[in-house]
């Protein structure tokens, strides 16, 4: 499980560099300064958690299972959060309205913070290999 929850970070964060060059070099000429911060926004939460997944691979004491349910509320949070910010900054650049996608970044914002609060509650509740 380690060697999944790595790649899944080290993918995560490619693809967030890959945009962030892209918000920065390829978007500055079509978007506003409100829609780049908000693009931005998407990239920093998904460098954020690219980390934290290698964190998550790395630590001996959380066990496959605990690391198998994280990497999915973070890769799920991360698609959900960071993909809608990213379609709804650059909604006025394609004839598909995103708005629709709204609701999904909250919930993205829940996945993301249900995998931190497993981690915490993992660290201090259970006795025997978290």
């Amino acid at each position: 499980m380690d060697k999944k929850i790595i790649g899944l970070a080290a993918f995560m964060g490619g693809i967030a560099v890959i945009l962030g060059a892209f918000g920065a070099h390829g978007l500055k000429a079509v978007l506003d300064e409100n829609q780049l911060l908000t693009f931005e926004t998407g990239v920093r939460y998904q460098i954020y958690h690219a980390l934290f997944l290698l964190f998550v691979g790395a630590v001996p004491i959380l066990t496959s299972k605990t690391k198998k349910i994280i990497g999915y509320l973070v890769g799920f949070g991360v698609l959900f959060f960071s993909g809608s910010i990213y379609l709804l900054a650059t909604n006025g650049l394609t004839a598909v309205d995103f708005k629709f996608l709204g609701p999904i970044t909250p919930l993205g914002g829940v996945l993301l913070i249900a995998a931190w609060f497993t981690v915490g509650y993992q660290a201090i509740f259970v006795k025997k290999g978290i």
